[in-house]
């Protein structure tokens, strides 16, 4: 078993607070980015931000699907974390400013793979298919900023 790693980012044409609230508001904006491959969406606890739990499934491939419940927190400014309580997946979204009314969002998912073979093309395969899925979800957010 090794760590597996996702990232992928983009600039968006609004301030960095805005897009930070924008994505910390799960009982409101956060759903209505969400790309098709999330499904059963429900804010269980909280709805913004550090102390939200909130429930989704992630179809990754026609064959893999991940039934998520993550809890939500904000150890710095700027930062959410989505933690797992179903697997070892931790996403990490970072908002710093990156210019006049410019943002930089990075998202970053880790987990504990598979070993052997499976691992391999896990390790492989898995992150571009998750970084294509974090691309389309940051689009919509650029969409939603910059409207």
């Amino acid at each position: 078993m090794g760590q597996v790693e996702a990232t992928t980012q983009r600039e968006i044409a609004a301030n960095a607070d805005d897009v930070f609230d924008a994505l910390a508001d799960y009982s409101g904006t956060r759903q209505k980015l969400l790309p098709e491959h999330f499904s059963e969406y429900e804010v269980r606890e909280g709805g913004d931000g550090k102390g939200t739990l909130v429930h989704w499934k992630l179809q990754a491939t026609s064959k893999r699907v991940r039934d998520c419940l993550l809890d939500v927190d904000e150890p710095t400014d700027g930062q959410l974390v989505e933690k797992d309580r179903n697997s070892s997946m931790v996403t990490t979204w970072t908002v710093t400013p990156a210019g006049e009314q410019r943002a930089r969002v990075v998202v970053t998912t880790t987990w504990q793979g598979a070993g052997g073979v499976g691992g391999f093309f896990e390790r492989t395969f898995a992150p571009k298919g998750l970084g294509r899925i974090y691309d389309a979800l940051l689009a919509n957010l650029a969409a939603h900023m910059e409207k």
